[in-house]
């Protein structure tokens, strides 16, 4: 019977998506994601390389697929603010990318996949721009890194909330609160962006 390479990667990058995001790169352990994928870890080696090398696989396949999942599109202030929200939802049902990103940040010196998400970035300023044209260029990249900081940083920062808040007996009604703060606060901070810029002029 002929060995299923792509199914044992997709495998192991699943087990690594969990460890990884659970303990980030220098606390992952290649043995539990063996494990957990029911994979010898030689596997691993084989496919991918060394840790930092599957680690950088890891991330980068979920890259893939979250960073096409929410676009910027509509016309107006309302239009990033949208976006803010959307993107909220989605770091909530996918809550591993937002882990590994902050494990990136902390762990690694520079991003991993950095040119296609630079062309990411950048489709992503220009999409802001077009929903609202009075903004300059380092108004909308300020703008996406805020949304990009508020919404994920919710997701990464778990403990924090415990901080302010009592422990909701509902944790959807919580995420709903925090998801029309985070969707206002965008929106307002665009329309601050507008204002600073007019006064300018």
């Amino acid at each position: 019977m002929a060995w299923d390479t792509e199914r044992t990667k997709r495998l192991l990058l699943e087990a690594g998506v969990t460890e990884f995001s659970a303990f980030g790169l220098s606390g992952a352990r290649v043995d539990r994601i063996a494990e957990k994928a029911g994979v010898n870890k030689e596997r691993i080696y084989q496919y991918f390389g060394k840790k930092e090398a599957f680690f950088s696989a890891v991330l980068e396949r979920e890259l893939a697929t979250s960073l096409a999942a929410v676009e910027l599109s509509g016309h107006g202030a309302s239009a990033v603010a949208d976006y803010a929200g959307r993107r909220f939802d989605h770091q909530r049902a996918h809550p591993a990318f937002s882990r590994l990103l902050f494990w990136e940040g902390l762990e690694l010196e520079t991003p991993v996949a950095e040119e296609s998400r630079r062309r990411h970035a950048q489709s992503l300023v220009s999409a802001a721009r077009e929903a609202v044209p009075e903004l300059s260029e380092t108004a909308a990249q300020d703008l996406l890194i805020s949304v990009i900081t508020l919404v994920d940083g919710w997701v990464a920062l778990q403990t924090a909330d415990q901080l302010f808040t009592t422990p909701p007996s509902d944790r959807r009604e919580r995420d709903a609160r925090r998801r029309e703060f985070v969707v206002m606060t965008v929106e307002a901070a665009t329309l601050a962006a507008l204002g600073r810029l007019s006064a300018r002029e």
